[in-house]
């Protein structure tokens, strides 16, 4: 999406909210990437139809901000302060909360479903890692190993069930977890607070990005865990990470206010390393 389409979306964001700018805690494109679900600090989750520039709905229910949302088709979930987890399928009118999922002791900071659409873990403030299914209001699996807020949660691509979690500066550690069976797997201690997780579409790696103390983006090779790649350059904690449609590029945002742009994995592997991590789209293998 060009910056004058997007430009033109905030526009309308703006009038239609009063001239106000709301504040928005959380933003995410459905699968299909016409719609953008905007969670705000009063609880409030705003559907846009992006193209036109036009909001369509305004789904009450939290009383607290919207920290986490997530699609699933046309079901939306949405995690709050309030503890709450809401899931509505935004295609029938009017758009009153679905289901209403509670297992978190503290704020909800992580939504995340399977690639299968049959499974959603949820990260709180708690420490806990919940996983649900489509059928019960209570969690199937809980995961209470980590010692700090998981907010970052990714699905395999590559192996049915496996789920990747990591913790907050306390804990510093990305767990995996077998969810068909509900087993811990691997852990391995990161050094640092670990703020988002992704699963390369190419292999069975895994992008890290990170907090206090290093700031530093990591690549591992899963199930090994070997460390592949370290990427540094941002100063402060890595709080945003993207992937590109292909799978080969991700893009990163941190608190000092930089965009980093990062070919990281290819269909075709290469083995040369990158003599700067400063370049735009620099590739690093």
């Amino acid at each position: 999406m060009d910056q004058d389409y997007e430009r033109r979306l905030l526009r309308q964001i703006i009038i239609q909210n009063g001239n106000t700018v709301p504040c928005v805690s959380e933003m995410r494109w459905s699968e299909r990437g016409n719609l953008v679900a905007v969670g705000t600090h009063k609880g409030f989750v705003q559907i846009w139809d992006a193209a036109a520039g036009k909001k369509l709905s305004m789904l009450e229910g939290h009383t607290a901000r919207v920290g986490a949302l997530a699609w699933s088709a046309d079901q939306l979930s949405s995690g709050s302060r309030d503890r709450m987890i809401l899931q509505r399928d935004i295609r029938t009118p009017p758009l009153q909360s679905e289901r209403r999922l509670q297992g978190h002791r503290q704020e909800v900071c992580g939504l995340k479903w399977s690639t299968d659409h049959q499974l959603l873990a949820s990260g709180g403030n708690d420490n806990k890692l919940l996983v649900w299914n489509h059928s019960s209001l209570s969690p199937v699996q809980q995961y209470t190993e980590h010692l700090a807020a998981v907010k970052a949660i990714a699905w395999s691509p590559h192996q049915h069930g496996l789920l990747a979690s990591g913790g907050g500066t306390a804990d510093r550690c990305i767990r995996f977890w077998n969810t068909l069976t509900g087993q811990p797997l691997q852990c391995i201690d990161t050094g640092s607070q670990v703020c988002n997780l992704a699963w390369s579409k190419h292999a069975n790696e895994l992008v890290s990005t990170h907090g206090y103390s290093q700031n530093q983006i990591l690549v591992w090779k899963y199930p090994s865990l070997t460390q592949v790649a370290k990427l540094t350059g941002h100063s402060y904690r890595v709080l945003y990470l993207a992937m590109s449609p292909d799978g080969e590029a991700i893009v990163t945002g941190a608190g000092d206010e930089t965009l980093r742009f990062w070919s990281v994995f290819s269909r075709t592997r290469s083995t040369k390393e990158s003599v700067s991590v400063l370049n735009l789209f620099t590739r690093i293998r």
